[in-house]
């Protein structure tokens, strides 16, 4: 009987365990991504359009990669002939943030630096691959185009993979869902509150 139990639990030893977990949160996403792409096909359409004047950032998440012997370059020179085709678009700068994945936004110095420059109004599109450049948490980017969106003077993002454009009009009520706007009597939370700082990259 031993010599069974023995045999079963080397058996047990042979079969690999899953790792679905770590991909759960991913492939949720996805799915609602797949879902709202399919949504769009259903409407009309709206991306930023040439024919607006906009004075255009891109933002970059860059990782090494291997396709071209400076890829950083290269992708940049893609960016600035795409809006070249736009004779209506000021192109502002390349931000870059060094990464393979989007960090926590208060460490992204480049990011943060955008987001400055669109409070002083230097800027009202933001262009950058994926979403996930920009954070990987929904709440966080859904944060970010509401803020953006309330400005006097109102930023839009346009992300490429996933087609979507922050401003355009069927997204409006929820931007003016004021459920992530600060209300009247918030605070800043204090340099030394890391216990609470946490809290937001759970």
């Amino acid at each position: 009987m031993s010599d069974l139990i023995k045999r079963a639990d080397d058996a047990d030893l042979e079969v690999m365990p899953s790792f679905d977990f770590v991909f759960e949160k991913e492939a949720e996403q996805q799915t609602q991504i797949a879902e709202h792409r399919a949504w769009l096909k259903s409407i009309k359409h709206e991306r930023p359009l040439p024919k607006h004047h906009f004075k255009v950032a891109v933002y970059i998440r860059y990782f090494n990669q291997t396709k071209h012997e400076d890829y950083l370059a290269f992708h940049k020179q893609q960016f600035l002939d795409t809006i070249g085709l736009c004779p209506n678009w000021e192109f502002v700068g390349f931000y870059v943030d060094e990464g393979g994945t989007a960090p926590n936004m208060e460490t992204a110095e480049e990011w943060s630096r955008l987001l400055q420059d669109c409070y002083e109004g230097k800027l009202d599109l933001i262009i950058t691959q994926k979403a996930s450049n920009v954070s990987k948490k929904q709440t966080e980017l859904s944060f970010c185009a509401r803020i953006l969106a309330s400005l006097e003077k109102p930023v839009g993002i346009y992300f490429i993979s996933e087609d979507i454009y922050t401003l355009a009009s069927y997204y409006q009520e929820d931007l003016k869902d004021p459920f992530f706007l600060p209300v009247p009597d918030w605070q800043l939370l204090p340099d030394d509150a890391l216990d609470m700082r946490g809290l937001l990259h759970d």
